[in-house]
Protein backbone atom coordinates (compact mmCIF):
# COMPACT_ATOMS: atom_id res chain seq x y z
CA UNK A 1 0.00 0.00 0.00
CA UNK A 2 2.78 2.46 0.73
CA UNK A 3 5.09 1.50 -2.33
CA UNK A 4 2.10 2.49 -4.47
CA UNK A 5 1.17 5.36 -2.91
CA UNK A 6 4.35 6.71 -2.84
CA UNK A 7 4.65 5.77 -6.85
CA UNK A 8 1.14 7.06 -7.80
CA UNK A 9 2.46 10.64 -6.08
CA UNK A 10 5.98 10.44 -6.63
CA UNK A 11 7.10 11.01 -3.01
CA UNK A 12 8.99 9.04 -0.97
CA UNK A 13 8.07 6.36 0.91
CA UNK A 14 9.56 7.48 4.27
CA UNK A 15 7.52 11.17 4.27
CA UNK A 16 4.62 9.07 3.67
CA UNK A 17 5.47 7.34 6.97
CA UNK A 18 6.02 10.38 8.46
CA UNK A 19 3.24 12.33 7.63
CA UNK A 20 0.99 9.42 8.90
CA UNK A 21 2.62 9.47 12.12
CA UNK A 22 2.18 13.36 12.67
CA UNK A 23 -1.52 13.25 11.25
CA UNK A 24 -1.74 10.02 14.25
CA UNK A 25 -0.81 12.36 16.91
CA UNK A 26 -2.24 15.94 16.17
CA UNK A 27 -5.61 14.59 15.12
CA UNK A 28 -7.30 15.10 18.33
CA UNK A 29 -5.89 18.55 18.25
CA UNK A 30 -7.63 19.09 14.69
CA UNK A 31 -11.02 18.52 15.74
CA UNK A 32 -10.45 20.46 19.24
CA UNK A 33 -12.03 24.03 19.14
CA UNK A 34 -10.23 27.02 19.76
CA UNK A 35 -11.12 30.41 20.66
CA UNK A 36 -14.39 31.61 18.35
CA UNK A 37 -15.92 29.61 15.46
CA UNK A 38 -14.09 29.28 12.01
CA UNK A 39 -13.98 32.67 9.88
CA UNK A 40 -16.63 33.03 7.44
CA UNK A 41 -15.02 33.64 3.87
CA UNK A 42 -16.69 35.75 1.27
CA UNK A 43 -18.92 34.61 -1.52
CA UNK A 44 -16.12 37.20 -3.77
CA UNK A 45 -13.50 35.44 -2.13
CA UNK A 46 -14.65 32.02 -2.93
CA UNK A 47 -15.31 33.31 -6.32
CA UNK A 48 -11.81 34.67 -7.03
CA UNK A 49 -10.60 31.25 -5.35
CA UNK A 50 -12.66 29.51 -7.63
CA UNK A 51 -11.45 31.64 -10.55
CA UNK A 52 -7.56 30.75 -10.17
CA UNK A 53 -8.45 26.78 -9.76
CA UNK A 54 -9.54 27.40 -13.18
CA UNK A 55 -6.57 29.15 -14.40
CA UNK A 56 -4.19 26.86 -12.62
CA UNK A 57 -6.34 23.90 -14.02
CA UNK A 58 -6.13 25.18 -17.41
CA UNK A 59 -1.89 26.17 -17.28
CA UNK A 60 -1.76 22.33 -15.90
CA UNK A 61 -3.00 20.76 -18.50
CA UNK A 62 -1.78 23.36 -21.22
CA UNK A 63 1.46 22.06 -20.03
CA UNK A 64 1.16 18.33 -19.28
CA UNK A 65 -0.24 18.76 -23.46
CA UNK A 66 3.03 20.65 -24.74
CA UNK A 67 5.12 18.22 -22.57
CA UNK A 68 3.74 15.09 -23.98
CA UNK A 69 4.40 16.76 -27.72
CA UNK A 70 7.80 17.62 -26.70
CA UNK A 71 8.19 13.77 -25.72
CA UNK A 72 6.23 12.46 -28.53
CA UNK A 73 8.90 14.67 -31.02
CA UNK A 74 11.96 13.41 -29.23
CA UNK A 75 11.01 9.80 -30.07
CA UNK A 76 10.74 10.51 -33.81
CA UNK A 77 13.98 9.88 -35.43
CA UNK A 78 15.03 12.71 -37.55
Amino acid sequence: MLAELSKKYGVHPTQIGTWKRAAIANMATAFARRGSGPEQVSTADVGKLHSKIGQLVVERDFLAEASHQLIRMRDKKW
